[in-house]
């Protein structure tokens, strides 16, 4: 199953930055997603970063991944670069909609 862009960018930039395999990396992003109630396939940058907050510090410090705070800030800092992209918004989620009909974009 294909995630969102945002999933599928941060499960890469894990894999490039850690010494996580591939399969490690995007464990540990699923682990944290499903901890916060939010699914890889709709994920939103706005979400995720808030994952990668919150949660993926101490997911990455359970395997082992030194410096894992400053890890997470650049993660964020690139999330927020992600963000700003036209059409990185997960368009079909309904926290999407309902911004939608309140007029917001």
């Amino acid at each position: 199953m294909a995630g969102s862009s945002a999933f599928e960018w941060l499960c890469t930039a894990l894999e490039e930055t850690t010494t996580l395999e591939r399969l490690e990396a995007r464990g540990t992003v699923r682990i944290a997603l499903k901890e916060a109630g939010l699914e890889p396939r709709t994920v939103a940058p706005s979400e995720l970063r808030v994952v990668v907050q919150k949660i993926l510090p101490r997911e990455l410090r359970n395997r082992g991944v030194p410096n894992e705070a400053a890890l997470c800030d650049r993660m964020v800092a690139g999330l927020q670069v992600l963000e700003r992209q036209p059409g990185s918004q997960a368009a079909d989620t309904p926290d999407a909609i309902f911004r939608r009909l309140g007029g917001e974009l």
